[in-house]
């Protein structure tokens, strides 16, 4: 795991480098053209170019920083740092675009008429080309590394791509019926450049947060812990995301009743040992239920309340249930919906009903959620 993070960082940064060195070249020409045509679109252009180097810049510092080794003060390694480099790129482009957007009001207020040369359309049509490279490669190289800055970069560079070309159509109309579209084109870039940066910032802090698990990975978890014939249910999978490709988890598998513990314990190591080898994720827990295997009231009250519950509206999946005739106590786990209405409701149906199904017993009801779309 750990060559596999070296190789990353090294494909991030070298990525990174590509796009300052890029965008710092593509910055100074524009700048120097947009200035000499008295073009604000251009020159706008050019800033959102150094904007972009800043992003690449800060994309290196963070695949820097998140390759740290764990630490005292930080046991699961500092992976999120990618994280926040991603949400200070969304800042930069969103500063840009709204710097841009006051510039280009300014000139719509008081215009002047820009001087286009064939000097100016090389330039651009160049920075096109060059925008269009940059935007595959990093786009690329962020799936390749699973890195949101990198990938957010390569958006950018597309976007700029778009924006370059319309700057060049408008030198264009310019040159040949003298049409001044400049000052407008330059506040529609800036609009696209905070739109995009409003786009990414809302995607970085959603990673921030914590997002729901991907199913596709909960789903392989639950198969590698399903494929024990032991094992008769797998539930509650909850993954925490500490970075890319960076995750620490817990489970429940249900099991039979007949299982000693220390089966119970050889069988939690293996799956422990599956998931980290085939997926990379690391289980913190692995909880156990007990399934009863003998035919009699306790099965039979199972499937009674399960079905009753399951025919609740919002009610997703019943597990973990336990009953303790002599004490008269049942307990049972119920997953309800996010998208029901009221999930206390729902709650509230479901305990009432099973109450009265069974008014001499005591019941312990957890209220669940559906971290996964599994269980669906």
């Amino acid at each position: 795991m750990e060559e596999i993070d070296t190789s990353r960082k090294r494909t991030i940064i070298r990525a990174g480098i590509v796009g300052v060195v890029a965008n710092i070249l593509l910055a100074a020409f524009k700048a120097i053209v947009g200035l000499a045509a008295h073009s604000i679109a251009i020159v706008m252009d050019a800033l959102n170019n150094l904007s972009d180097a800043g992003s690449s810049t800060v994309t290196i510092i963070g695949a820097k920083l998140a390759a740290r080794k764990p630490d005292r003060e930080h046991p699961f390694g500092h992976g999120r740092y990618e994280y926040v480099s991603a949400f200070v790129v969304a800042v930069l482009i969103l500063y840009a675009g709204i710097a841009a957007l006051v510039e280009s009001v300014k000139k719509i207020i008081s215009p002047s008429a820009p001087d286009y040369s064939a000097a100016t359309l090389i330039v651009v049509s160049t920075a096109v080309l060059v925008k269009i490279f940059l935007g595959f490669y990093c786009r690329r190289k962020g799936r390749e590394t699973d890195s949101d800055a990198l990938s957010n970069s390569g958006g950018d560079a597309l976007m700029d791509a778009v924006i370059s070309f319309a700057t060049l159509v408008s030198a264009v109309i310019f040159m040949i019926w003298r049409i001044s579209l400049d000052a407008w084109l330059a506040a529609v870039i800036s609009l696209l450049i905070i739109k995009v940066g409003i786009d990414m910032l809302q995607e970085t802090i959603s990673r921030l947060l914590g997002e729901r698990v991907d199913k596709s990975m909960a789903e392989k978890i639950r198969s590698a812990a399903l494929s024990y014939p032991e094992v008769k249910g797998v539930y509650d999978i909850v993954l925490s995301n500490y970075g890319p490709d960076k995750y620490y988890g817990s489970l429940h598998i249900e099991v039979p009743d007949t299982l000693s513990v220390a089966e119970i314990d050889v069988l939690s190591r293996k799956i422990s040992s599956k998931v980290y080898c085939d997926y990379g994720v690391i289980l913190t827990a692995v909880g156990i239920y007990s399934k009863v295997t003998e035919e009699g009231i306790q099965a039979e009250t199972e499937k009674r309340i399960r079905d009753f519950c399951l025919g609740v509206k919002g009610v997703l999946e019943v597990h973990a249930f336990f009953m303790d005739e002599k004490a008269k106590k049942i307990r049972f786990d119920v997953v309800i919906s996010f998208d029901a209405p009221d999930r206390s409701a729902v709650y509230e149906e479901v305990s009432s009903g099973v109450r009265q199904m069974y008014p001499d017993y005591c019941f312990e009801i957890v209220m669940d959620s559906d971290y996964t779309d599994i269980c669906k």
